[in-house]
């Protein structure tokens, strides 16, 4: 067995044994815990949520003063009690407004795993994705506390370097991180972004 489906088995393994929705669970857990963004009694949003596995991190992390709200195409049901779901799409027009009345405020944290259908043809696909990702940026400013973060997914690609200067635009520190349980074939990087310095 190579190294990559040795890891790809691990954390699928340890997702089954902890109670996780998914391996990509541990892809957050690694962040937070290099970096400690999610903090008790937080607000949070998860873009790309489906099957739930960052909405359980999240949860346990914000505890019971906390409530997260997750987005995703796809219905996903939570039995945690801190937790909303939504079946929107990112680029519908009221998606804001729809989360700002479950939440009754802007978020501290913004979280986005968000991918496209894949075709297979790597320069849509990464395109895709980084319109993905853009779109996130435009709901920051409605959804998103002064001073907040953000931690989003993005295949590496022709487009990245435009969607990293539009984090490093509106974040005052922009860290890039490749979680342990993230494929090395992956294009996949994670971004985490702190200090919104606000619309």
């Amino acid at each position: 067995m190579r190294l990559n489906e040795a890891r790809k088995d691990l954390y699928r393994r340890l997702a089954k044994e902890q109670g996780y929705k998914s391996r990509a669970a541990f892809k957050l857990i690694e962040a937070c815990d290099k970096y400690g963004f999610i903090r008790t009694g937080d607000y949070v949003v998860d873009f790309g949520s489906a099957p739930g596995g960052w909405l359980q991190v999240a949860s346990e992390l914000v505890g019971t003063r906390g409530f997260v709200a997750g987005v995703d195409i796809r219905r996903v049901h939570m039995k945690e009690k801190n937790i909303v779901t939504l079946a929107m799409d990112i680029q519908d027009p009221g998606i804001t407004d729809a989360l700002l009345r479950l939440m009754k405020r802007k978020a501290d944290v913004l979280l986005s795993d968000l991918s496209p259908s894949v075709s297979g043809v790597w320069e849509l696909d990464q395109g895709r994705q980084a319109d993905l990702t853009l779109r996130v940026l435009e709901l920051v400013p409605s959804l998103l506390t002064n001073g907040g973060a953000v931690f989003c997914k993005l295949f590496e690609g022709e487009r990245s370097q435009e969607v990293r200067q539009a984090l490093r635009k509106g974040f005052d520190d922009v860290k890039v991180l490749k979680p342990a349980a993230s494929r090395n074939s992956s294009s996949e990087m994670f971004y985490f972004c702190e200090g919104w310095k606000g619309a």
